[in-house]
């Protein structure tokens, strides 16, 4: 007899649909074959589901047993797929019939006392449900959270195999999960973190509002303690809130690799990742036969944060260049290749030196020129091009940390944010390769970045006595077009491109110095 049962498996962060085809034949050799492209941990499943099966009080076929997972041209992992082939093997062996095979999908993992387990990607496999016009969808009642966030399809949970053979046979009467937006925002949306927390800091906090308005990517210089991881960590709480489009994109990554907090029903605060410097090729742009996400997709529509820029090694740090440019990240193996998005702001912190003491007008650096050299030579020049902002983070007086007065707040720096993003949502609304001043094509550089003469020769000036490259001479422009945006100018004034400039400094102060 045969059974037939639709669910899905993981592929990057994409759903793929998958048929779970159980046939048994009576009378011949009892045995058990899984075909379909298997790997190792679904092949080990069928040991797994016969268990449930028989502690959850059904029979255990012991007939010639064929299961294929269907389309059998791309390999399928992970556990997803036993709560199918269990109820494929119950409805093959005639101890469960039901109309609903063809309207709903399911998937989980099964406990040996039949309990169903949560699994990777659901949110992924809803909206792949609600794509193939499915009815419903079975999930773990560990996963309704993330998937119940697909409207337009019924999402099912269910605890254990017996509940989703009462579900399929009439018997049990499960109602869909339902979702509010308001509510999950209100639990998960809010940040504990405020900048009046840091103290002092104005100018770092200018051009950190400068970064956040125009997404720029921000590279913060200083001695040890100065502040600038602060700076960092405070950055999401003065960016716009998460779009649902935007929430949707960064959860489903995290679903894809099991990383969404449990009882969170999706991602609703930019996403902050701070790798350590020992991190591998792998573990920043992702990997592995079947690829994963890593930290930079992590990392999609919030910040990646690299402290100690200098500690990483370099070749890791090369594989940023073409993500910060295309805003995604492609890795190809022989299966095929999965592209995962990568739209993100990079936030870096160093020390101008070995030490972390140069320039520090209380402490000594005992750097020579050559350990220096050596030191800052670990971040390469079409790499910093790629920053837009290098701003400098000095000590903070005594003074100033004794002072009650709490400085610049986040509600006040997001409030400056938002008009800019706003106006810069106004400029980009009829193109749709671009959001943000920061990620402005060259075309379009030449479109909104126009200067009057004045400025014209600042800039030029600027260029020559600086050696400046042609990518840092666009940073510049993209950075004085969100200055004028906070501003509320229409216009690039002169001062608008001097405070540019002035955040590209740091190529002479240390790079040529």
């Amino acid at each position: 007899m045969l059974a037939q049962l639709a669910t899905y498996s993981l592929f990057g962060i994409e759903a793929r649909s998958v048929e779970v085809e159980v046939d048994i034949s009576p009378g011949a050799l009892p045995k058990t074959v899984l075909v379909g492209l298997a790997e190792a941990a679904v092949k080990e499943s069928t040991h797994r589901i016969e268990r449930a099966l028989v502690n959850s009080g059904y029979s255990r076929p012991v007939d010639r047993i064929v299961i294929n997972l269907s389309p059998a041209d791309f390999p399928k992992e992970g556990p997803s797929f036993d709560l199918p082939i269990g109820l494929g093997l119950l409805a093959a062996s005639g101890q469960l019939e039901s109309d609903l095979f063809r309207r709903y999908a399911c998937v989980g993992e099964l406990a040996l006392d039949g309990n169903v387990r949560s699994v990777k990607g659901a949110l992924s496999m809803a909206l792949q449900a609600k794509a193939d016009r499915c009815a419903g969808l079975l999930v773990p009642v560990a996963n309704v959270r993330e998937a119940s966030v697909v409207d337009g399809i019924d999402i099912i949970p269910v605890g254990s195999l017996a509940e989703a053979v009462g579900f399929f046979t009439g018997q049990l009467g499960i109602e869909p999960a339902s979702f509010s937006w308001d509510e999950a925002f209100e639990e998960f949306g809010n940040y504990a973190v405020d900048y009046s927390d840091v103290k002092g800091q104005e100018s770092a906090k200018r051009a950190v509002t400068v970064a956040a308005a125009g997404t720029h990517h921000l590279l913060m210089i200083g001695s040890p303690g100065t502040g600038k991881t602060l700076l960092a960590q405070r950055l999401g709480s003065i960016m716009p809130s998460l779009t649902p489009e935007e929430s949707l994109e960064t959860t489903r990554i995290y679903s894809a690799v099991g990383r969404l907090p449990a009882k969170q029903s999706l991602v609703l605060r930019r996403p902050f990742r701070s790798p350590h410097h020992t991190i591998s090729e792998a573990g920043l742009v992702g990997g592995g036969s079947t690829p994963t996400p890593g930290e930079i997709s992590l990392a999609h529509n919030g910040l990646l944060f690299l402290d100690e820029l200098p500690e990483f090694n370099r070749r890791t740090l090369e594989v940023l260049r073409q993500p910060l440019e295309e805003n995604c990240v492609t890795i190809s193996r022989a299966m095929g290749s999965v592209t995962f998005p990568a739209r993100l702001m990079l936030v870096a912190a160093m020390n101008p030196c070995p030490c972390g003491f140069r320039g520090d007008p209380k402490r000594q650096c005992n750097c020579n020129p050559m350990q220096i050299e050596r030191y800052l030579s670990r971040i390469s020049g079409p790499l910093l091009d790629r920053i837009d902002i290098h701003v400098e983070v000095p000590p903070v007086p005594f003074r100033e940390l004794s002072d009650k007065a709490t400085g610049t707040n986040s509600e006040t720096m997001r409030d400056k944010v938002i008009d800019a993003h706003e106006r810069q949502a106004h400029r980009f609304r009829d193109d749709p390769t671009s959001s943000a001043n920061g990620k402005m094509a060259p075309k379009q550089i030449r479109i909104h970045c126009k200067l009057d003469p004045e400025a014209e020769s600042l800039l030029k000036a600027a260029m020559e006595e600086m050696g400046l490259s042609a990518r840092a001479h666009d940073k510049i422009l993209r950075v004085s077009r969100t200055i004028a945006d906070i501003a509320g100018c229409d216009e690039i004034a002169s001062e608008h491109l001097t405070e540019a400039i002035g955040y590209r400094t740091l190529d002479r102060t240390y790079w040529q110095a």
